[in-house]
């Protein structure tokens, strides 16, 4: 049997977690790539959520190596690793020569044989880390930050922490959600049912939104039947859900936290599927040919939603047609893809921003047509 490779170095161990032990070292950024994967996050065939990170930021990699291929480098920011149970650290032999607050020793990271998976992925600093592979510096030390953890969802976990205060794209924030048990901080806990609901919108095929919201995993749409904003969907949810006089607030018990989502999903179904039957015209197309579609409309219509739901038992079998009815009154005064909101002063049909007093404008129109209707009925 031959010998396997492995990278030696002197590191110092904390323990904060008894399962999730922390190491301090440092490594070139040749080491870096042999052994550590960057894990982007996309779908397998049966739409199950693999790896957590975001697309390649090119021009940011681009400025990043243009500092590293200068005279003067100082580069500091340590990159965060989550490293196999496989790696080995061994203690330093002798007399305890540190202050009782850190180990020293040396970490062992075996090195992968061809086809085999690297032993470390990268949970920050992937443009750090693709920089340092396209510079004429691959020699240059870099700080390491790294803990032991096989699971996926520990990986996620942290990777959404240490990202909640950058510009981390609301889309993967959204996906990933629903996939992290830990708890979480509040500004991301209560979003994760709304970013759940959106989720089965998009995965299951009773749902009126299947197959057509847009999601971080997809990349880049190229044409491409997904139309709906998954962060404008989960900003509708959220509103109902948080709000009292939201329709999907009952469903929610605030003591307990928990969420009744078969009857939060049935509420959804009939209602967007409702809407899909009186504007199919307007259904499916992208934002730019109709702001059904656009985040305006979905954000308005969910308001109307909350108003129209409030009055529909979803467990009788002719609720869609009810529903349905009570959409139709707010026909005469939309303008999805052509035309003027007589309404709104003659405003051109795609001239409806997603900015909150836009939403509120078209909120009120569509509230305002849906009632007038109902008293003249």
């Amino acid at each position: 049997m031959c010998a396997r490779f492995a990278i030696r170095r002197r590191a110092l161990r904390l323990d904060q977690h008894p399962q999730h032990p922390l190491f301090l070292f440092a490594l070139t950024g040749k080491e870096l790539l042999s052994l550590a994967d960057i894990s982007r996050v996309s779908r397998d065939e049966a739409g199950q959520l693999l790896g957590y990170q975001r697309p390649e930021v090119r021009q940011h990699v681009k400025n990043i190596v243009e500092y590293l291929n200068s005279e003067a480098v100082l580069f500091p920011n340590p990159i965060i690793l989550a490293l196999s149970s496989k790696t080995v650290f061994k203690e330093v032999r002798g007399p305890k020569v540190d202050d009782g607050n850190a180990v020293a020793g040396t970490l062992e990271i075996e090195l992968p044989g061809a086809d085999e998976p690297k032993p470390a992925w990268i949970v920050d600093g992937q443009q750090r880390a693709l920089a340092l592979s396209q510079s004429s510096r691959t020699d240059l030390l870099v700080p390491i930050n790294a803990f032991l953890a096989d699971e996926v969802d520990v990986q996620r976990d942290q990777f959404l922490r240490i990202n909640s205060t950058k510009p981390l794209p609301r889309g993967l924030i959204t996906e990933l959600l629903p996939t992290v048990e830990t708890v979480l901080p509040a500004n991301l806990a209560v979003r994760r049912a709304p970013a759940a609901l959106c989720d089965a919108l998009n995965r299951e095929s009773s749902s009126p939104f299947f197959g057509l919201i847009r999601r971080a995993s997809q990349g880049r749409p190229k044409n491409g039947p997904a139309v709906f904003a998954d962060t404008a969907l989960v900003a509708m949810i959220q509103e109902s859900l948080m709000t009292p006089s939201g329709c999907l607030f009952p469903y929610r018990n605030m003591a307990t936290g928990e969420t009744d989502f078969p009857a939060i999903k049935r509420v959804l179904y009939t209602y967007w599927g409702a809407v899909r039957e009186v504007f199919p015209d307007a259904w499916g197309l992208p934002p730019t040919k109709s702001r059904l579609t656009h985040s305006v409309g979905i954000r308005a219509m969910g308001r109307l939603m909350d108003r129209v739901m409030a009055a529909v038992d979803i467990r009788n079998a002719r609720a869609k047609d009810q529903v349905r009815r009570e959409i139709e009154l707010i026909r005469p005064v939309c303008r999805w893809t052509a035309g003027c909101w007589e309404e709104l002063d003659g405003l051109p049909w795609n001239e409806l921003q997603s900015v909150q007093r836009h939403i509120g404008m078209l909120s009120s129109i569509l509230m305002r047509a849906y009632l007038t209707s109902r008293n003249i009925d």
